[in-house]
């Protein structure tokens, strides 16, 4: 049987590997399991597309249209955050592992790249 679903009053600091633990136990119990990689990319897509949103009206040129600036920017980013820790888990990929790689890789290459910036 699957572990019991962490909620809000259980969570203090999550780590990546129990955020994907936590999507993972949710998706299995009230979600009934994972949508398609297809579609959860789709997912992805259009919650970046909502992030890109916030933030051009936030930050950028854009006037906000009424309603524009109801969802937050954490919120946003915590949606697309979900999704890719679902398109993560459906692949079997340890997120934690792949993100110390990316910082591992990108050192390496960009060690010496910004050392002209201020």
């Amino acid at each position: 049987m699957r572990k019991r679903i962490i909620w809000k009053s259980d969570m203090e600091e999550i780590s990546i590997h129990k955020a994907q633990e936590i999507v993972d136990d949710w998706i299995m119990k009230i979600g009934k399991g994972y949508f398609s990689h297809l579609t959860n990319m789709a997912l992805l897509t259009e919650e970046v597309g909502e992030l890109a949103r916030v933030i051009a009206r936030k930050y950028g040129d854009q006037i906000a249209k009424k309603g524009d600036l109801d969802a937050s920017l954490s919120e946003e980013m915590a949606d697309v955050l979900w999704v890719l820790i679902c398109l993560a888990n459906q692949s079997g990929i340890d997120l934690t592992k792949a993100f110390e790689e990316s910082i591992e890789k990108k050192t390496r290459r960009d060690s010496d790249r910004f050392l002209s910036r201020h």
